[in-house]
């Protein structure tokens, strides 16, 4: 974990245009394998997780000067992650025409086919239900089961109230256990 003098030494190169780019390449060599796996578990494959991360990035340089130091560097790239993984998933949406048997069994096969995946057949359908809850729950599901985010801090990434995150998880937690009922 980074320490937070360590953070704010990686901030200050960031805001002086000599040392940007030295910073920003930091920023990508500390915190790419983190943000990788949050991207991962909201689109799922290997591939679109890499093009979602590049363009996270790409968003987070173009952007330099709109990160003024009020929210920790983790926090700021997780907004941009989950806003550049949830408009990909929108726009795959929008693109992938399925029937709703073919959507019931999509997710899990895709995922046991991926040469990536290195899950069993309970985390596939864990996948699954994950990706059926509506774009928030699934993020707030996403955050705080696998990265154990705190509520604080995803309240400042989803720019939402803590007593709502809450409730979102909730309601995520109690869908997805309807769905394993569902498909024993």
């Amino acid at each position: 974990m980074r320490q937070p003098d360590e953070d704010q030494q990686l901030i200050v190169l960031l805001q002086d245009p000599a040392t940007a780019r030295r910073g920003f390449e930091q920023m990508v060599r500390l915190y790419s394998e983190r943000i990788y796996w949050q991207v991962r578990r909201i689109v799922l494959t290997h591939e679109d997780a890499d093009d979602v991360l590049q363009n996270t990035f790409i968003k987070a340089w173009s952007n330099l000067n709109t990160f003024h130091g009020d929210a920790k560097l983790i926090t700021w790239l997780s907004r941009i992650a989950i806003n550049e993984s949830l408009d990909f998933v929108r726009k795959q949406k929008r693109h992938t025409l399925m029937s709703v048997d073919e959507d019931d069994t999509g997710i899990a096969n895709q995922l046991m086919a991926d040469d990536y995946f290195d899950g069993d057949e309970t985390e596939a359908q864990l996948q699954e239900a994950i990706a059926k809850l509506p774009d928030v729950q699934r993020t707030v599901f996403l955050l705080r089961y696998y990265d154990e985010m705190p509520y604080a801090e995803m309240s400042q990434v989803l720019k939402t109230s803590v007593g709502a995150l809450k409730a979102s998880y909730h309601h995520a937690v109690k869908k997805i256990t309807e769905f394993f009922h569902t498909h024993d």
